[in-house]
């Protein structure tokens, strides 16, 4: 007589290695505040091309760069109208759980990915959690977000056609990168990862002599560039990743450009990660294949280059490394056996089958439960620090802006460069922007005034007065010596302060 089998029965300590991770990785995103550096003027340019029906071309939002051409928008374009139209229909909660939802799915789908290559959900687990450790820097709220999780698709993708070919799965990469390339400026990496598993399989061609499973990856290769093709800017869109990556002001004022370094934890984590990848790849039984030693010179070469390029390396080389990981751990089980320490049989302690079943049961509804009540509406119900508590982060001068506009201000302001993207969302076209978190927008001599005013170096008023700002907007944080310059000077009058922001006005 057969035993039924419901879910429950096949409910192992195995799987919840992996549940625990990803629900970890929805709660942190659920709790985790909307910064203000980039995402309020990503749906800024979002409803001016929804309103309009035409995706902007130049500056409409600052007051020293107004109708400089400004071709990022032709790049982000999908997802900053996606991310618009979110926000309009359910505002920061909706923001949140997008987010959410997306950054989870990614994770979900590494997950899934290593347990396929390596057969064990520990050793599976342990690698989604060694993505996730590289990726929590970038987890906020901006276009990007959506390329991980076309990456975390191809990569699928590419082994399951491994395992068993199906032509339609190659419609995914000229499908995914039609998306990638409107959304987001690191499509490129996008055909890097098509271009390791046609390495791979070129390889072993070479020595089976069978090149019939070169063709796959090369119809997809080519189609996905094809699909680049398929933006705003055509193959113009090249020379803007060229001037991205080589323009001096992004290299020299953005940290997240420059390379990871052991002051910061990304860093940390980073180098940490690095050699840990190498050691595993270097002790494992199983051969590294090509396409994982290519993967891992070309990302941990990127990674080393950019900080941005940290959250790449984990999401291609967590689930190559589970692979690694299991059969080191079978060896090591095969050391132990062969110095007779097997255990015994009779090992007391251990619950019966089906009470560890419900025990597992268990553990699934208070992860479930807690993952539910992550989201953003039940937010108040978490004991969180200062600084994620709220849907919108404590840097974002929000009741500053409704200040300056309720008490109509004189213009124009300056202000804090954080403060620039919710300004350019919430204050046009009263207070255009003096700069902002587009960075490449701005010549270097702008941004050489803004650093010196800001650290209220001599000569400050006046070259305030050269632009004829009116009014300040201060970080007390970040421009401390300004704020107090202000208050010695005698020509300014503080009427706003506080914790985020300090605003004065100019008394002549």
């Amino acid at each position: 007589m057969k035993t039924k089998t419901g879910p429950l029965s096949r409910l192992s300590i195995e799987y919840l290695w992996g549940l625990v991770v990803i629900a970890g990785i929805f709660i942190f995103v659920n709790t985790h505040p909307i910064r203000p550096f980039d995402f309020w003027w990503h749906i800024a340019a979002g409803r001016d091309l929804a309103l309009t029906g035409h995706i902007p071309t130049v500056d409409n939002y600052s007051q020293t760069m107004s109708g400089t051409p400004y071709p990022a928008y032709q790049t982000y374009w999908l997802m900053e109208w996606t991310l618009y139209q979110i926000y309009r229909l359910g505002g920061a909660p909706f923001i949140i759980l997008f987010q959410s939802l997306i950054v989870t799915t990614t994770y979900a789908l590494t997950l899934w990915l290593a347990g396929q290559r390596s057969g064990n959900w520990r050793s599976a687990a342990l690698a989604t959690l060694f993505a996730a450790a590289l990726g929590i820097n970038d987890w906020n709220v901006r276009p990007q977000t959506i390329t991980f999780l076309i990456a975390a698709i191809f990569l699928n993708i590419i082994h399951m056609y491994h395992n068993r070919p199906r032509p339609w799965l190659l419609l995914s990469f000229p499908i995914g990168m039609l998306v990638w390339v409107n959304s987001h400026g690191t499509f490129p990496l996008g055909l890097a990862l098509i271009g390791l598993w046609g390495a791979d399989e070129a390889w072993n061609a070479l020595t089976t002599r069978q090149w019939r499973s070169v063709r796959a990856p090369a119809i997809a290769l080519s189609a996905a560039a094809l699909a680049c093709l398929l933006n705003p800017r055509g193959i113009d869109i090249v020379q803007y990743l060229t001037f991205m990556i080589t323009n001096p002001v992004i290299q020299n004022l953005i940290a997240e450009w420059g390379p990871p370094t052991f002051d910061t934890l990304v860093g940390k984590l980073f180098f940490m990660g690095l050699l840990l990848s190498a050691t595993i790849l270097a002790l494992t039984p199983k051969r590294p294949t090509l396409s994982t030693l290519l993967a891992f010179l070309a990302f941990g070469a990127l990674g080393l280059k950019t900080r941005r390029g940290v959250i790449w390396f984990g999401l291609v080389i967590g689930p190559m490394l589970a692979e690694h990981i299991t059969y080191i751990g079978i060896s090591a089980r095969q050391y132990i056996d062969t110095l007779g320490h097997r255990r015994s049989d009779n090992i007391k302690g251990i619950p019966s089958p089906g009470i560890q079943v419900v025990l597992n049961a268990v553990i699934v509804g208070v992860i479930m439960l807690g993952a539910l009540s992550s989201l953003p509406w039940f937010k108040d119900l978490w004991p969180l620090s200062p600084e994620k508590t709220g849907l919108v982060s404590t840097e974002t001068p929000v009741k500053a802006t409704e200040f300056l506009l309720r008490e109509n201000l004189p213009g124009p302001v300056f202000h804090a460069m954080s403060f620039g993207s919710y300004l350019i969302w919430a204050a046009q076209p009263q207070y255009p922007v003096f700069v902002d978190p587009r960075i490449e927008l701005y010549p270097p001599e702008l941004w050489l005034d803004y650093l010196s005013i800001s650290a209220a170096t001599a000569g400050w008023e006046e070259q305030l007065q050269a632009y004829g700002i009116r009014t300040l907007m201060l970080s007390p944080q970040q421009q401390a010596g300004l704020v107090a310059a202000t208050h010695k000077s005698g020509q300014w009058q503080e009427v706003y302060r506080d914790s985020t922001s300090v605003i004065l006005i100019r008394t002549d």
